[in-house]
């Protein structure tokens, strides 16, 4: 949301809300003449009576009856080579399971990165993927990732973005030897969503990677002229005979804090309590999901990392954590949203707007082949002006329909909105994205927005277009937008409005034979945005080169040439950055980059400056069951008027992590704040049965230096501690 002042402009009510709902209508009947489906290829997957014991070791029978496939070819860092690595992998299922083995051979077994980590932690190793389009539809997949020691990573994939939040209910097991490694795994269709029939159609990509060479290779063979446009390239697989179940599950929880914080010249108690919550799922269909909670556990075991908070023209964006808002968020992913680094549409549904929801209920899935929808609603509890003040609350509906067309494409509506006492927002429109053919993408918006308060009635709209293709050798993309100055969403994450805009990128890559060089990739960016407000021009244009070295070197340079409205005024903001990432061996990983740019200092009395930002992530794995995690970021500001250093911002964050075994570890966390003379801990002791199925205790402190001359340590003032604390959590995931 942007902060800048605005003049409230009083519009009439419109009818775009209303004409966008019947140009969905209209258009729909436009799909019969898109590109049609590629095609892919068709498995008959083998049934099992007896399921394989998941342990890593492929001694059963069912692992040679199974159909394997052994043919796996890179699509990264380039396409169709084949690797010294030699990879097989195996299918089988029964009534209600899908089972997955891989043997994963390595000339050099020595080299292979595999670290007994915690869940969803495993990116930097080696490790299979089972990426599974469960509906077959070409929306969305599921990702399951296992690292060499059956440590478990899952995603969920839609309209181009991947959600790392999810966490499913499934069984993996890993082991090394001397030739490579072996993981078997099973996923419980209870755990999946997947249309009515038989058989039961789902698509499937196999996945490998090897780390030491930053090297993804499949089944099937991508497509180099599609790119990385995974959905219409799986291979379909059809398991006749699979059990439809009605899935039930019930996940209470129990939380107890205890927090005292300073008042005076002592710690006083604040908060004593205890908390329960209940989350019930139940299947109405396999593929159709009713959700209900009170008093939604949020699940925050430990909290969001320091960002630099000040100096900002919109508010910090923190991801969904809690479980309840995570079941069928995909579907609220919006077309020509995010299209390009200046687009300020991000999300129009970002559920941690609704901040301490106390009931909700939810409704997601499919209702046949072509048709999907996932209705919402949360009661958030706002904050109340004195103890014994009155309950308010605030009412979230949201609704969002889904047309499926051919390949990947597909027609949505969406209604969001905000109900409280004395004021509203609602807003509704469509969105689209529709397959030209193999490479291409063309993407739309158009939504209205009407918010009302004591005062006025405001409505607004927004619209963009996206075009964009994707091949081997080629990326490009060109985007044109307008949100109107009064454009509000309550339920999003939109960083500014009053602006038109447009956007060209063209990326290019070239590829070596041979040399320390894989792959060079140049892009061109090119924006112009007018600012409605104050009727302006503003750019932002940069050029850059990726180089990837060797295994997992990449070395980017990157210039830009760019200005900024703020208050009526353009500012330079142009400058360079240098981004250099990669690993040693099998113990060190890092990030480093630079940025240096002219800059704005945003106030009622703005003016320019020179701006730099520095931010450095490394990893330390010494020994496979412990890890160290250290970032530091940099942020300053010299005016240009006098070269003043106007303030200076470092954060440093140091995470230790001991990983007992999958289910348990113990972490600890210091994060020191620079600006804010502060030093937060937390500690905790984590054991993840399955999800849902845990045991948290965890304890943390704030400290501060309260003389701002002083430095936090060293000298006759001491920091104080001013909040302290601790909680256990209890939950248990019954599941029928």
């Amino acid at each position: 949301m942007s902060t800048d002042t605005k003049p409230i402009i009083m519009h009439r009510p419109n009818h775009r809300i209303f004409a966008s709902l019947l140009f969905l209508i209209l258009f729909k009947g436009l799909s019969s003449f898109v590109i049609g489906q590629v095609p892919s290829e068709s498995v008959k997957a083998f049934k099992v009576s007896k399921p394989p014991v998941i342990d890593g070791v492929l001694d059963e029978d069912i692992w040679k009856q199974a159909p394997s496939f052994s043919d796996f070819v890179t699509f990264i860092p380039d396409f169709g080579k084949t690797l010294p690595q030699h990879t097989k992998a195996w299918l089988a299922y029964d009534e209600e399971n899908i089972y997955f083995a891989f043997d994963c051979q390595d000339p050099e077994p020595d080299k292979i990165k595999a670290n007994v980590s915690a869940r969803d932690a495993i990116i930097q190793d080696d490790w299979i993927c089972l990426n599974i389009d469960s509906r077959f539809d070409q929306q969305a997949l599921y990702a399951f990732y296992v690292n060499p020691l059956g440590i478990q990573m899952d995603t969920r994939f839609a309209a181009g973005k991947e959600d790392a939040s999810i966490d499913l209910v499934w069984y993996s097991a890993g082991k090394l030897n001397d030739h490579g490694y072996i993981v078997e795994v099973k996923i419980p269709l209870k755990s999946l969503r997947f249309a009515n029939g038989d058989p039961v159609s789902m698509g499937l990509l196999l996945e490998r990677y090897v780390s030491r060479t930053a090297t993804h290779v499949g089944y099937p063979h991508l497509d180099p002229t599609m790119g990385f446009n995974l959905l219409p390239q799986l291979m379909r697989v059809d398991y006749q005979g699979v059990k439809h179940y009605t899935l039930f599950e019930a996940l209470p929880a129990i939380t107890y804090t205890h927090k005292d914080i300073r008042e005076g010249d002592k710690l006083v108690r604040d908060v004593r309590k205890p908390d329960l919550s209940l989350t019930l799922k139940y299947g109405i269909t396999p593929d159709l999901i009713l959700d209900a909670t009170v008093n939604p556990d949020f699940s925050q075991v430990e909290s969001d990392a320091g960002q630099v908070d000040v100096n900002l023209r919109y508010e910090l964006y923190y991801p969904e954590k809690r479980p309840f808002f995570l079941e069928g968020r995909e579907k609220f992913n919006i077309g020509a949203t995010q299209a390009s680094i200046v687009d300020p549409m991000m999300y129009l549904v970002n559920t941690r707007t609704i901040v301490n929801p106390i009931s909700g209920v939810k409704f997601t899935g499919n209702i046949d082949k072509k048709n999907s929808i996932a209705l919402l609603y949360g009661a958030d509890e706002l904050p109340r002006d004195s103890a014994s003040g009155t309950r308010q609350f605030a009412h979230f509906p949201i609704l969002r329909y889904k047309y499926n067309l051919k390949d990947d494409g597909y027609l949505g509506a969406l209604y969001t909105g905000r109900e409280a006492s004395g004021s509203s927002n609602r807003v509704a429109g469509t969105d689209a994205q529709i397959r030209i053919n193999k490479s291409s993408m063309l993407e739309y918006n158009l939504f209205g927005s009407q918010t009302t308060d004591s005062v006025s009635r405001r409505t607004s709209h927004a619209e963009g277009l996206y075009l964009h293709s994707e091949t081997r050798d080629l990326i490009y993309g060109v985007s044109v937008k307008n949100i109107g100055t009064g454009f509000d969403v309550s339920t999003g994450y939109i960083t500014r409005t009053g602006i038109s805009q447009a956007t060209a990128l063209i990326h290019p890559m070239f590829y070596t034979k041979s040399g320390p060089f894989r792959r060079f990739d140049l892009e061109l960016f090119s924006s112009a945005t007018y600012d409605q407000i104050y009727s302006m021009w503003e750019t932002t244009d940069h050029a850059s080169i990726l180089a990837l070295l060797g295994g997992t070197v990449q070395l980017k340079f990157k210039y830009s040439y760019s200005n900024e409205i703020f208050l009526s005024k353009r500012f330079n903001t142009s400058g360079l950055q240098v981004i250099l990432q990669g690993r040693y061996k099998n113990w060190f990983s890092g990030t480093f980059s630079y940025r240096r740019t002219n800059a704005i200092y945003y106030s009622a009395d703005p003016y320019g400056g020179m701006s730099n930002r520095l931010t450095f992530n490394a990893g330390f794995q010494p020994w496979p069951k412990f890890e160290t995690t250290f970032s530091f970021t940099y942020s300053d500001f010299f005016r240009n008027s006098d070269q003043e250093k106007i303030y200076q911002y470092p954060i440093e964050r140091l995470n230790l992590t001991y990983q007992f075994n999958k289910y348990l570890f113990i972490r600890g966390i210091l994060e020191y704040n620079g600006y804010r003379k502060s030093l937060l801990t937390d500690f905790l002791v984590s054991f993840t049965y399955i999800p849902g199925t845990v045991c948290y205790l965890g304890y943390g402190s704030l400290y501060e230096q309260s003389e701002d001359s002083q430095p936090f340590i060293g000298r006759d003032i001491k920091p104080l501690e001013m909040q302290r604390g601790f909680f256990v959590k209890l939950s248990y995931l019954f599941r029928k």
